[in-house]
């Protein structure tokens, strides 16, 4: 993740604030797929010092992505990308059926066969 921030160039003389910005970066990197769902960020003041900033932008910017469902703050695990909406659905989805599968007995190689069918 902090691959794809190091090019960012906050714009101090924009009427966004730099903590919007941070957040629109990231919000970018999520839906573009550069961030992907389970991936950890770094802490908050290791993302300020790649992009220039203070912690305390890094920490608004994130609980602004938190409150819109990006991402997730868990104690002793950090701060996890949840993806968007869609992104996390899908995932539920798949994890209901890969369920739905192993109680009803199916086998990898058989599993492997239906996906193939389906793409």
């Amino acid at each position: 993740m902090t691959g794809v921030l190091r090019n960012v160039n906050l714009d101090r003389d924009s009427p966004l604030d730099l903590y919007q910005q941070v957040a629109g970066e990231i919000r970018r990197a999520i839906s573009e797929g550069e961030a992907k769902p389970g991936e950890r960020l770094p802490p908050a003041k290791d993302l300020a010092h790649v992009l220039g900033c203070n912690t305390n932008t890094v920490l608004r910017a994130l609980r602004q992505l938190r409150d819109e469902g990006l991402l997730e703050f868990r104690r002793g695990r950090g701060i996890t990308i949840t993806g968007t909406p869609e992104q996390t659905a899908l995932i539920e989805h798949a994890k209901q059926l890969l369920h739905y599968a192993r109680m009803h007995g199916y086998r990898r190689d058989e599993l492997i066969q239906i996906i193939e069918q389906l793409g």
